[in-house]
């Protein structure tokens, strides 16, 4: 089993979905885990509450991440708890909105990139004077960013954007040991892709992957244990696709 004993992370949107999925999996291999929220605060408090119940340990921290100096404040925070050093960024915070080029609006637009682009990229600036040797930043992409699903463009441009992030970061920031990768889920039954809850969903998305199952959060969790570990020491600049094989 990963062995995290030791390492601080932070999870952002992990009140429901993937990202609570990620943050009880980083504290069940021992890591002390930050529940960011930004206003499932109930919500929260379960997944402390649930992760502190199995002997882990966890505090929750709030941000509005939409807002301009959401990052800013959420790293405020972090610091405050961690001190000066943490170990595991797994940015998972994002929202989504189908909608056709023509019923996209500029404020969709401008809301999409600010959680999904913006909110990770000064994040991950605000943290660097605590993230170093052997830390681990884990961005959240998309099957989107590789294959039009839907109407998901405005949506899907902001994870062609991790994507690119990715590269650039896990470039930028190897000589400090730090190791930046991202995920790439493809559809999975949350609150972000209720359709899938649908039978119309669900046979949407079987028609399009080679694993006729419809993912769960916590199939996505393990990835991110994963490249949050040491066993993917020598792994950065990567898209880990964990779609079950979706538009092979």
């Amino acid at each position: 089993m990963t062995d995290l004993n030791g390492k601080t992370a932070l999870v952002t949107g992990a009140s429901r979905g993937i990202g609570r999925a990620i943050a009880l999996a980083l504290a069940k291999a021992g890591a002390r885990v930050l529940v960011h929220f930004g206003s499932a605060g109930n919500a929260a408090d379960e997944v402390v509450a649930a992760i502190r119940a199995a002997g882990g340990r966890a505090d929750k921290v709030a941000a509005d991440l939409r807002a301009p100096h959401g990052p800013h404040e959420l790293a405020k925070q972090v610091r405050e708890f961690v001190g000066d050093r943490l170990d595991i960024l797994v940015a998972n915070a994002g929202i989504s909105k189908a909608a056709s080029i023509e019923e996209t609006t500029v404020e969709d637009f401008d809301n999409l990139f600010a959680v999904n682009v913006r909110a990770p990229y000064f994040l991950v600036q605000q943290l660097l004077p605590v993230l170093g040797e052997n830390s681990s930043v884990v961005l959240l992409s998309s099957l989107a960013a590789r294959a039009s699903v839907n109407n998901l463009s405005a949506y899907a441009a902001t994870k062609g954007a991790i994507d690119t992030l990715v590269r650039h970061f896990a470039s930028t920031l190897g000589e400090r040991g730090i190791r930046v990768n991202a995920i790439a889920p493809g559809i999975v039954e949350t609150d972000m892709s209720n359709f899938a809850k649908t039978d119309a969903g669900r046979n949407f998305a079987l028609g399009m992957q080679a694993l006729k199952r419809v993912a769960q959060p916590e199939d996505i969790a393990g990835a991110a244990v994963f490249l949050a570990s040491d066993d993917a020491r020598w792994v950065t600049g990567d898209t880990l696709r964990v779609d079950g094989g979706s538009r092979l």
